[in-house]
């Protein structure tokens, strides 16, 4: 075979000059004729125009432009033709013998083709298969894939792990719902997932609602647990302070044989019950798992914002709740569950604002507490004003301040609520002292002034050394008669109450030096109710020697009581007792002590008024002397002797010297007032002598007083006859116009009223002077000492 020669391509010319378009188709066409391609273009161009004219027109031309060509050609070509022509016809014949060599071949190939031909149509059939199976097959994994996620959904909604069931959901929905060839599937998972999300909020909002519930009264055993624990780790501090104070006692009174020992805090248990270190949260029930998993769910379904709204508001809703105070209860058994579930609600919300991750904030905590205390403020002035019973203020109080201590230990402020504790301080002492006044006059209206008997050696503890009023240090011997009656240790224990009272309701109410204030209501007790109790006591219902002088012993012994009392409360209060010592001040109850010694004077004095009135006996112008002394003076000193043998055993020997100074200076001015009364006319110097021996037989008791007292204080209580004395010896003196004497009578006449002197040297008669006694000595020489004591006489009355 030869290879035809290609033909070459004819482009169009362009066209010149901006030939028309009618002209430039007619030369595409042209063109196109002469390449060989397909007219198909050119004809669609004409009927949709709607001018097939013009392509025909166009071809018309083109042929008569090619037939004068061809003729050209032929004529040019012509001998080319007639040789071509011959070969031709010589190719003829090979052209079918090839034809016939091609038609075998051709069946040659059909015979082998056929059965390839068929091989292929069967691997095209099963390739098409193969890929139909592969698309199946990935169908099927995903859709295995989705089935899996979704029994593992369930799987979790079953366990109720709701989180691991939401992100389950979100795996579907991210990988899955687009990509699942099942529509049924699809379907399905359109329908059940914001279903099975709205079934978990329902689910995780009922757990959240039955924390709720729960949570509250956790709270209140929580908020008790927590105030427990304060008051226990209160109760080691006062045990602590107590045996500091032994201590401090022990190395006042300088005693060595002092054991000390550590013992180890024990505020770990404490810290663990309420910072949650001890089992779950510190507390069996105290789980905030329900809460931080409603909290992550809400987050997880994209509701963060409005699941703290929520929580907020509920949380909100059951304080406003544990506001209310039953009228039906009486607040003093009611105030610590009202206290204790307001507490535990504070430790959770404190728990809540550090682990919660932003549930809810510090200034709605805050805001809560403030809300908590304006409420507690006024509840608690409301009820206090109520109160009309100390016992009852006071444990209201010490709950009160257990609270602020736990919630301090939180960082919750409490001043508010001290301040209203501290408000009410004075009222709450008022209603101390009113009970305290009745506990005084029930204590001294039960007593019979008699002196205690005592079997034991705890009954000498609990009522003598237990208010350090022993006037010894040594045990004394058993059974023991102790100096005083059982108003003492009595009315010790109501002060010693009342100051534990006192300093209990101070104590840890943010003020941290109350000593003063306790100190100020310790005076009140004791110089208002106290000595005012004793006061009406000893004027109403001492009717006795025997009373008065247990009453004045039980003054004696009130006056060590109270040095015990004022240091007890500094001990209490944490001062030093140097420096309570500091600011001592007098005898509070000096009233009562002086009421007492006076009633006891005034009883005694009656007794000796007894004998005393024997002097109406005395022979005033007695021709001798009596040698022994008047009838009354013996009786006086009998008396007196007996009174001080049974006094030294009830009355300490400061009272028993003021009681006899008072008494002998009584039965001294009684004597003056004989000489000075009425009923005595006259009297001579033998009487005067009498009466000289008399005050010598009292000076003599007073002396011999020296053994019980002692020298100095004998001499004082002799001093109680010094008018009598300085009366007498005036009128025995050989020189009676020394008392004119500034100096001597300074010095020995000091007693002496000069009136007095005037009245009682106008009595004294000589003995020359006796009835028709001056017949005998008419004309005799005047006595001196008369004329003396007439020159005294006529100087005092020219002063006067």
């Amino acid at each position: 075979m030869t290879s035809t020669k290609t033909r070459r391509r004819i482009v169009p010319a362009a066209s010149e000059n901006g030939d028309t378009a009618d002209k430039q188709d007619q030369l595409l066409l042209s063109a196109t004729i002469c390449n060989g391609e397909d007219l198909g273009s050119f004809v669609r161009k004409a009927f949709a125009s709607g001018k097939p004219e013009t392509l025909l027109h166009h071809l018309k031309h083109f042929t008569k432009s090619k037939e004068s060509e061809i003729e050209d050609v032929c004529r040019a070509h012509y001998q080319d033709f007639i040789v071509a022509v011959d070969d031709l016809r010589s190719l003829l014949s090979d052209v079918d013998s090839l034809k016939s060599s091609l038609s075998n071949s051709n069946n040659k190939l059909q015979n082998v083709a056929v059965p390839l031909l068929t091989s292929l149509d069967a691997y095209v059939e099963a390739k098409n298969k193969c890929s139909n199976i592969v698309l199946a097959i990935n169908s099927l994994n995903t859709c295995v894939q989705l089935m899996e996620l979704c029994s593992r959904a369930n799987f979790h909604l079953t366990k109720n792990n709701f989180y691991m069931a939401l992100k389950c959901l979100d795996s579907i929905e991210m990988n899955f719902q687009d990509k699942t060839p099942s529509t049924t599937l699809k379907r399905m998972l359109e329908k059940q997932i914001p279903a099975i999300r709205a079934h978990i909020e329902r689910k995780v909002s009922k757990e959240f609602g039955d924390w709720l519930v729960e949570i509250r009264i956790v709270s209140r055993n929580l908020g008790q647990l927590a105030i427990g624990q304060a008051s226990a780790a209160r109760q080691r501090e006062e045990e602590l302070r107590i045996k500091q104070r032994q201590a401090e006692e022990q190395s006042r009174l300088s005693l060595r044989d002092c054991v000390y020992a550590l013992e180890e805090e024990e505020d770990d248990e404490i810290d663990g019950v309420v910072d949650g270190s001890n089992g779950v949260n510190g507390i069996s029930g105290f789980d905030l798992t329900p809460l931080y998993r409603a909290y992550h769910i809400h987050q997880t379904l994209g509701l963060e914002d409005r699941f703290k709204q929520y929580y907020f508001e509920n949380r909100k809703l059951q304080l406003t709740s544990d506001f209310q105070v039953s009228s039906m209860t009486p607040f003093l058994e009611s105030h610590q569950t009202f206290f204790a579930q307001i507490a535990g609600f504070f430790i959770v919300e404190d728990r809540v604002l550090r682990t919660g991750g932003g549930l809810i904030s510090k200034m709605e905590v805050e805001n809560l507490w403030d809300t908590a205390v304006s409420k507690m403020c006024s509840v608690l002035e409301d009820q206090f004003s109520r109160m009309q019973t100390a016992n009852h203020l006071l444990l209201i109080k010490d709950y009160v301040s257990l609270l602020g201590v736990t919630l301090r230990r939180f960082g919750y402020p409490i001043d508010a609520l001290l301040d209203v504790l501290s408000k009410h301080r004075d009222k709450y002492h008022e209603l101390l002292l009113s009970d305290c006044r009745k506990q005084f006059a029930e204590a001294l209206a039960a007593d019979k002034f008699e002196q205690m008997y005592m079997k034991k050696e705890y009954e000498y503890s609990m009522n003598v050394l237990s208010f350090q009023i022993q006037t010894s240090n040594i045990m004394p011997a058993f059974p023991f008669v102790a100096p005083f009656s059982s108003t003492v240790p009595d009315c010790c224990r109501i002060v010693r109450s009342f100051i534990e009272d006192s300093v209990s309701f101070m104590s840890y109410g943010g003020q941290l030096e109350f000593f003063d204030v306790v100190k100020k209501y310790l005076d009140r007790l004791l110089t208002e109710v106290l000595d005012g109790a004793l006061l009406k006591v000893i004027n109403s219902s001492i009717g006795g020697v025997t009373q008065a002088m247990q009453m004045a012993a039980n003054m004696a012994v009130f006056e060590r009581a109270c040095d015990f009392f004022f240091r007890h409360a500094a001990q209490l209060s944490g001062i030093p007792l140097r420096i309570a010592e500091r600011g001592r001040r007098q005898f509070p109850l000096i009233k009562a002590r002086d009421a007492a010694e006076e009633t006891l004077s005034g009883l005694l004095k009656q007794k000796v008024d007894g004998f005393l009135s024997l002097i109406e006996n005395v022979n005033w112008m007695a021709d001798d002397p009596p040698q022994g002394g008047n009838e009354y003076a013996n009786e006086v000193i009998i008396f007196l002797e007996t009174l001080v043998s049974t006094a030294q055993q009830v009355l300490p020997v400061q009272v028993l010297k003021r009681v006899l100074q008072d008494v002998l200076a009584h039965i001294s001015e009684m004597i003056v007032g004989a000489l000075l009364g009425e009923s005595v006319k006259r009297f001579n110097i033998n009487a005067i002598m009498g009466l000289d021996v008399d005050v010598r037989l009292l000076e003599s008791f007073a002396e011999n007083q020296a053994p019980l007292l002692s020298e100095a204080e004998a001499n004082q209580l002799k001093s109680g006859l010094s008018e009598s004395r300085q009366m007498v010896n005036l009128l025995l003196s050989n020189h009676p116009e020394n008392f004119l004497n500034p100096v001597i009578r300074e010095r020995s006449y000091n007693a002496l009223d000069y009136r007095k002197v005037v009245a009682i040297s106008e009595k004294l008669r000589d003995q020359s002077d006796r009835l028709f006694g001056s017949f005998g000595t008419r004309g005799a020489k005047q006595n001196p000492k008369k004329k003396s004591l007439d020159a005294l006489i006529k100087r005092l009355k020219d002063v006067n």
